[in-house]
C-alpha cells in the first residue's frame, strides 16, 4: 500500500504506478468524501458501460404482475427530441457497450423505435429489446436483424396457453410465431443475430410450466431463459411469491443445445436467488448501468426509476418515489454521471451502507420503511431491494 504525504498547500502526490495500474489519468478530478474517519477520493470517470432506455411507459397488455396496475406516472412515449438528446450524449461516454430499450411499457408500441435503434448503431453499441412480441412483426423482425440487434428478450410468463392468457391476457400462440417469424428472418438474411432470449416471471401458479418453457427454448432455438420472480405491487401477486426469507429449495437447473450456424452449445436456465441473505449486491451499479426514463429522467436502476408501492418480502406494504439525479434535457449523461450525488450514491451502494429491514426489530411498525426511507445510510433506501438480492431480476 503506497504512503502519500500532504505537502503544503494541502496537495496530494499519488504514486504514478498507482495511477497506471488503476488506469487512471493524470489530470484526474475526483470527489473528496469523509467516512469513519477516512478520507475518500472518489474518482469522476465516465465510465458507464451499460445504458438503459425506457421508449414508453405505453403497452398494449395488462399483466397481473406489472407495475402499472398500482403508479399513477403518465403513459407517455418519449419524445424524439429527447431521444436525441441522449443519442448526443453518447460520445461523452467512451467505455459504453450496450443500450438496452426495454421498459414497464412495450417498446414496440412507440412509432419511432426503430430510429432509435438506427441512431444508436451508428455508434458500434450492442443493443438489447425487450418485448412481449406481440407487436414482432415480420417487417420488423426484418429490421432488427438488418440493424444489427445483438439480443431480443421476449416475456413469456407460462408454458401452457391458459396460463399465459391468464397472466398477460394474450395468446401464447402469436409470441411463438413472431419468435418464430424473427428466426426466419435471420436464416433469410444469414445472421446469427439477434440472439433470442425468454424472460419468465415465476409464480406459484405457473412454475410447473417452467420445464414447459425449456422445451419451448429448445425447439425455438433460445439462447438464454432467464428467470425472475415477481416484484409483488399487490397483496394477490404477494400471495404468488415463491421467495421467502427463510432458505427454500432452489428450482431445478435445465440445459438444452441451440444452434449457431454451423456449431452447437448448450443453453441453461438462469436462475433466480429463493430467499433473503447477507450477500447484497445491485447489478445495475456493478454492470456501471444507468437508466433514462421517457421524459429523459435519469435514474440509478429500475427499482427508483417510477413511483409506485410493492409489498417486502415479509408482506409490508411499502411506498418508493422516483429517484432521479437530472434530467438529459438539462445536462449530458456524462455531466450526471460524474456528478457528486451520483458518484456518492454509486459508492454506497457498493459499499452496501444500509441496513437490513427485514432483519429488524422495528420491521414492522418503521415509519421510515413504509416510505423507502433510510434510518441511517442513504436516503432513499436500498435496505429491502429485491433486486440486490438476485430474486427480481432483468437483461
Amino acid at each position: 500500500m503506497p504512503k502519500v504525504r500532504f505537502t503544503p498547500g494541502g496537495i496530494i502526490r499519488l504514486p504514478e504506478d498507482f495511477l497506471d495500474r488503476r488506469r487512471l489519468p493524470g489530470d484526474l478530478e475526483c470527489w473528496l468524501d469523509a467516512h469513519d474517519g477516512s478520507l475518500i477520493l472518489h474518482p469522476c470517470l465516465p465510465d458507464a458501460r451499460k445504458l438503459y432506455i425506457e421508449p414508453t411507459t405505453c403497452c398494449n397488455l395488462r399483466c397481473r404482475t406489472c407495475i402499472r396496475n398500482v403508479w399513477d406516472d403518465p403513459v407517455q412515449h418519449m419524445s424524439f427530441s429527447t431521444f436525441e438528446a441522449v443519442a448526443a450524449s453518447l460520445p461523452g461516454l467512451p467505455e459504453l457497450e450496450r443500450v438496452v430499450f426495454t421498459s414497464f411499457g412495450e417498446p414496440l408500441t412507440h412509432p419511432r423505435l426503430l430510429d432509435m435503434i438506427a441512431a444508436v448503431r451508428k455508434y458500434d453499441l450492442k443493443v438489447t429489446l425487450g418485448t412481449n412480441g406481440l407487436l414482432l412483426s415480420p417487417k420488423i423482425a426484418s429490421e432488427l436483424v438488418r440493424l444489427g440487434v445483438d439480443r431480443v428478450m421476449v416475456s413469456i410468463d407460462g408454458g401452457k396457453p391458459e396460463t399465459f392468457a391468464g397472466v398477460r391476457g394474450a395468446m401464447l400462440s402469436k409470441v411463438i410465431e413472431s419468435i418464430r417469424g424473427l428466426n426466419e428472418a435471420k436464416q433469410r438474411l444469414g445472421s446469427l443475430f439477434p440472439a433470442i432470449g425468454i424472460e419468465f416471471v415465476a409464480l406459484k401458479s405457473n412454475i410447473d410450466e417452467l420445464d414447459d418453457l425449456v422445451r419451448l427454448s429448445s425447439e425455438l432455438n433460445i439462447s438464454r431463459l432467464l428467470v425472475s420472480h415477481v416484484l409483488p405491487y399487490t397483496q394477490e401477486m404477494h400471495a404468488e411469491a415463491l421467495y421467502h426469507y427463510e432458505p427454500v429449495p432452489p428450482f431445478r437447473s435445465s440445459s438444452w443445445p441451440i444452434r449457431a450456424g454451423a456449431w452447437v452449445t448448450w443453453a441453461t436456465a438462469d436462475l433466480p436467488r429463493m430467499h433473503w441473505g447477507a450477500d447484497r449486491r445491485c447489478k445495475f451499479v456493478q454492470d456501471h448501468a444507468i437508466v433514462v426514463a421517457w421524459d429523459g429522467g435519469v435514474s440509478p436502476c429500475y427499482a427508483l426509476s417510477h413511483n409506485y408501492r410493492y409489498y417486502t418480502i415479509d408482506g409490508r406494504e411499502k411506498q418508493v418515489s422516483r429517484y432521479s439525479f437530472d434530467n438529459v434535457n438539462r445536462r449530458s449523461l456524462a455531466e450526471i454521471w460524474t456528478s457528486e450525488e451520483y458518484v456518492l450514491f454509486r459508492s454506497s451502494v457498493k459499499a452496501y451502507r444500509f441496513p437490513s429491514c427485514p432483519d429488524c426489530d422495528l420491521r414492522e411498525t418503521c415509519g421510515l420503511r413504509k416510505e423507502n426511507k433510510g434510518c441511517w445510510g442513504w436516503d432513499p433506501s436500498c435496505a429491502d431491494c429485491l433486486w440486490s438480492q438476485n430474486i427480481v431480476r432483468c437483461p
